[in-house]
């Protein structure tokens, strides 16, 4: 078990998946313990911190020394460890194509020291809020760059994995597509977003999860933060990065990167 920098047990705890491709939003999730008003004892992010963004390093600096909490995604990784690809888990060769153009310019912007201290982040971490005890992985506790969409990750494998991991709840991210579900014996699943990239249903806003002990449920709410995308899209033009990038955050609707959503998610998409 990995201990938490909050004892006794936090009563709340915002908890965000990736910051690739959007350092615009660390800064606006950065200022959220004001705006909300809350006592927030635990900020966590789960993985892949690296980026396409422009201003990628924005991650090493301040929001690290405010006391985040992470685990390794597949991107820390890949980084850490010299690889030549993000180990995304995409198969289609357009996805693949622009996973790469991402995962290069994460590689070419990122120092050596930062790419270090990622590799030195555990894959797992487990967060007592209140008397239940989550587990924090990236993709799954069985493969860092394990998908589980909600359309096609059954009840009883939930059920399962959790009966494995003996935990009471399971936090992930790596679809990019934030979901909750609470199981038969009450214990809860949560897809907790990203603050990486809108979610692919034409909104721009990006997301995290809000956790609250509340006796005897655990209350999770998904929770969009305000940011200026304008201004992150016009970063990432001065950066030259691929236009497809670009209209994600202008229009909400993904681009690239859509050949792995399940038949039901790809459904709900523009492209």
């Amino acid at each position: 078990m990995v201990s938490i920098a909050a004892s006794p047990a936090a009563a709340v705890v915002r908890v965000s998946g990736s910051t690739t491709v959007n350092p615009v939003v660390v800064v606006a999730a950065a200022v959220l313990r004001d705006e909300l008003g809350l006592t927030i004892r635990v900020d966590t992010l789960g993985g892949s911190s690296g980026g396409i963004a422009a201003l990628a390093l924005v991650v090493s600096g301040d929001a690290w020394e405010g006391g985040v909490l992470t685990v390794q995604g597949n991107y820390e990784e890949s980084l850490a460890g010299g690889r030549d690809d993000c180990n995304c888990g995409y198969t289609d060769p357009r996805d693949k194509h622009f996973a790469d153009l991402s995962y290069r310019y994460t590689a070419e912007h990122t120092s050596v020291a930062f790419k270090t201290w990622m590799g030195s982040l555990p894959r797992r971490r487990r967060l007592s809020v209140g008397h239940r005890e989550l587990l924090l992985i990236h993709g799954s506790p069985r493969r860092t760059n394990e998908f589980l969409f909600h359309s096609t990750t059954p009840v009883s494998f939930l059920e399962v994995l959790l009966d494995q991991e003996r935990a009471a709840g399971l936090l992930c991210t790596h679809t990019g597509l934030h979901w909750h579900r609470r199981l038969p014996t009450g214990r809860d699943v949560v897809n907790v977003g990203l603050i990486a990239r809108p979610a692919n249903n034409g909104d721009t806003a990006v997301w995290y999860a809000l956790l609250e002990d509340r006796g005897e449920n655990l209350g999770v709410e998904l929770v969009r933060p305000p940011y200026d995308h304008h201004s992150l899209a016009t970063e990432m033009r001065c950066e030259l990065l691929p236009q497809e990038f670009v209209d994600t955050i202008l229009s909400g609707w993904w681009t690239t990167c859509l050949e792995i959503l399940p038949a039901r998610e790809r459904a709900h998409s523009r492209y």
